[in-house]
């Protein structure tokens, strides 16, 4: 049986706090990202900040390292 993730607003909101401020996007923060998304029930703030995270990666703000 898998355990669900259950995705708050703080963990968003600190894990985009932690990739703006070191300019950096690791495979693991991508993995927590996807199943943040995969689970369907971010709220709209939520997915604002995930688009600003894209839009720095799109920009060369946020590098995606391995």
């Amino acid at each position: 049986m898998q355990s669900q993730l259950y995705w708050h607003s703080a963990t968003i909101e600190a894990l985009s706090g932690q990739i703006m401020v070191s300019g950096r996007m690791t495979l693991a923060d991508r993995y927590q990202i996807r199943s943040a998304l995969l689970n369907d029930s971010l709220s709209e703030a939520d997915q604002v900040i995930i688009n600003r995270l894209l839009y720095g990666v799109r920009h060369g703000l946020v590098k995606i390292v391995d």
